[in-house]
């Protein structure tokens, strides 16, 4: 790698090992009993319930990244700790659901909380026109590492 490559290398690997090591930090000094994948299920929990999307354990685990089987290890886990509970359909007694308590509610909040304030950060230092240019960029990025076929979650949103 030379030039341009090496330095978009360098700033992909180095900062979004910074961004979540400091994200990993904030959370988890407010919420100790919490990991950072942890707040990130919880966080995914909240985002099913909140937009109506399948909460069965099947989808939380794919949409995490995650097999069925680590995310029945973290769901007993944060089950134990009262941050999520499992409850059954009401119209297919076989499928269970995931859904948040309040206290992964008031985590949900604390990791969104962080996200804005460090957008705020990044967006303070630029101008619009940058914020434009960063906006379209992300996007194309965001594109590029998203599953194949998949839309990302940003598609559609305006500044």
């Amino acid at each position: 790698m030379e030039g341009r490559s090496a330095k978009i290398n360098q700033f992909l690997v180095e900062v979004f090992d910074q961004i979540l090591r400091r994200e990993e930090a904030v959370l988890t000094a407010q919420y100790p009993r919490l990991s950072l994948r942890e707040i990130h299920l919880i966080d995914g929990v909240c985002r099913a319930a909140d937009r109506g999307e399948d909460n069965r354990a099947t989808a939380i685990a794919a949409s995490q990244g995650v097999t069925a089987g680590t995310l029945t290890t973290a769901v007993n886990l944060l089950e134990r700790k009262g941050y999520v509970v499992r409850q059954r359909d009401e119209h297919d007694r076989r499928v269970v659901r995931i859904l948040p308590t309040p206290l992964a509610r008031e985590a949900e909040a604390a990791h969104r909380e962080f996200h804005r304030a460090m957008v705020e950060r990044v967006l303070s230092e630029l101008t619009a026109a940058e914020a434009d240019v960063l906006v379209e960029t992300l996007g194309k990025l965001a594109r590029f590492f998203a599953p194949e076929g998949g839309k990302t979650e940003t598609e559609g949103n305006e500044v």
